[in-house]
């Protein structure tokens, strides 16, 4: 009898809530879907109404064209096949912001979805959401042109503002996905931001169309925690697959790391790497698993760490498994130093009235704060062909790359590279092929076994960076 009543209980709550739930279409609001008329306000008014019980917001096939939205807590957006959701090329059309940029706290353009401070929701669905960036990616480059000369490439990415595709901040209990084809973002095609029990599962996402867009991040995950990434298909012009937890002091005040993360069953066509740790990693990661992932000969490294000497943080717990890398060029790349002149920020004298955030960008760090330490970390089934160049590891003697581990590793580059500072590194199962038989070279300071190897001569395992071209060094 009890068993009963629990069970018709259950059944009561659950008609309830399907009672309670709402399917409403952005049309019966006033939304046109003809690709001209700003729809914005119509859906916004969709899902305000949706949220006031449960349920999902439709669309009839058809573009709509529109700002910036937000879908709220219980709230499912969905977007089917037939469906374009295509952004503004007014960047009034999306509301400045407190958010998360690029590692430091500030106002920004709010993205053109947004789930925003909010809890159990969804974006899914078979249709398209199209950011029709070109438009914010040549402001982006007309800035940068009149930066570089003044000594300001550092802050050209964060005065040219560019809307993000879909942001979820600081929000819990979400879910993006479903097919959902995601194109041409004027900036970070999916930022989320200090938010936990994040799904993204079956985007495919295409920013390489009718030009390559700077900063076109894949799926940045920022000081989240709990987040499952998987069935990605990305093409990008930069990061496809990222991880990031602040910048420099800023990142250290805030200081909160990314954890509890899977990256999985994705595939990689173009970007700068595949899976990406930093350069923002001021907050630490921990417990991070990347497995099952495919790259492509239009990516360019396999699999990189990136930080600066002012970036502090850490990373432990890391586990990369089971990659296939063809006609990558470079399969393992960590840097400590990475792209000086945008990591290190200084204000040129006789600049006056500048924005409040170049003074935040500008804090210095102590030393003993701003080298990251990168420990733990497990690398194991990796098949690479085609490669140029197998390694390309460079920390600091002062903070070295402590207790990697690579197992079953089968390389095919036409060099091997090198590594520097490195701390107790150890190989098994490695089968390493060059075409111009070299053997990884190593810096005197590199403690490494199981693989074959050569002592550097001095200074030849750490190029400057800083020596090359603001281009050079963008290329990661």
């Amino acid at each position: 009898m009890r068993r009963f009543l629990a069970v018709t209980l259950v059944a009561i709550a659950a008609c309830t809530a399907s009672a309670r739930a709402t399917s409403l279409n952005a049309k019966d609001f006033g939304a046109k879907g003809d690709g001209v008329t700003l729809d914005t306000a119509a859906i916004q008014k969709a899902i305000d109404t949706v949220a006031k019980t449960e349920g999902t917001v439709t669309f009839a096939p058809g573009t709509y064209l529109i700002g910036s939205i937000f879908v709220k807590s219980n709230v499912t957006l969905r977007i089917d096949k037939g469906v374009t959701l295509l952004g503004s090329q007014r960047l009034s059309d999306y509301p400045v912001m407190p958010t998360r940029i690029a590692g430091i706290e500030m106002s920004w353009p709010a993205a053109l979805v947004n789930i925003y401070k909010q809890s159990n929701a969804s974006i899914d669905g078979e249709g398209t959401i199209d950011g029709d960036g070109k438009i914010f990616w040549d402001s982006y480059w007309s800035l940068r042109k009149g930066y570089e000369p003044r000594g300001l490439r550092w802050a050209a990415d964060y005065d040219a503002r560019r809307p993000r595709l879909i942001q979820i901040f600081d929000s819990t209990h979400v879910h993006l996905g479903g097919a959902l084809s995601l194109r041409r973002s004027g900036f970070w095609t999916v930022h989320i931001c200090y938010s936990t029990d994040v799904t993204v599962d079956g985007v495919i996402i295409r920013n390489n169309e009718g030009g390559r867009g700077p900063s076109t991040d894949g799926i940045d995950i920022d000081s989240s925690r709990h987040i499952l990434v998987q069935h990605a298909d990305i093409s990008v012009n930069d990061d496809a697959l990222c991880l990031k937890a602040g910048r420099d002091s800023d990142g250290l005040r805030v200081n909160r790391p990314t954890e509890d993360v899977i990256l999985r069953d994705s595939i990689v066509r173009d970007g700068a790497a595949v899976v990406t740790i930093g350069s923002e990693t001021s907050g630490g990661f921990r417990n991070i698993e990347a497995y099952n992932l495919t790259g492509l000969g239009h990516v360019g490294v396999g699999i990189l760490f990136k930080s600066a000497h002012t970036r502090g943080g850490w990373a432990e717990n890391i586990r990369i498994h089971d990659i296939t890398l063809t006609d990558v060029p470079v399969v393992f790349r960590i840097t400590m130093n990475w792209n000086p002149s945008y990591s290190y920020a200084k204000i040129p004298d006789g600049i006056t009235g500048y924005p409040s955030y170049w003074k935040v960008l500008a804090t210095p760090v102590p030393e003993d704060k701003g080298r990251a330490h990168f420990h733990d970390v497990l690398i194991s089934n990796i098949k690479a062909t085609g490669a140029k160049t197998a390694f390309e590891v460079d920390a600091f003697p002062e903070m070295r790359l402590d207790h990697f581990s690579f197992k079953n590793l089968h390389i095919e580059a036409t060099i091997a590279g090198h590594i520097s500072n490195a701390k107790d590194w150890t190989f098994s199962d490695v089968s390493l092929t060059t075409a111009d038989g070299s053997v990884v070279a190593l810096s005197d300071d590199s403690d490494i076994t199981g693989i074959a190897s050569r002592e550097a001569p001095p200074n030849q395992c750490k190029p400057n960076p800083a020596m090359k071209s603001s281009a050079e060094q963008d290329k990661n």
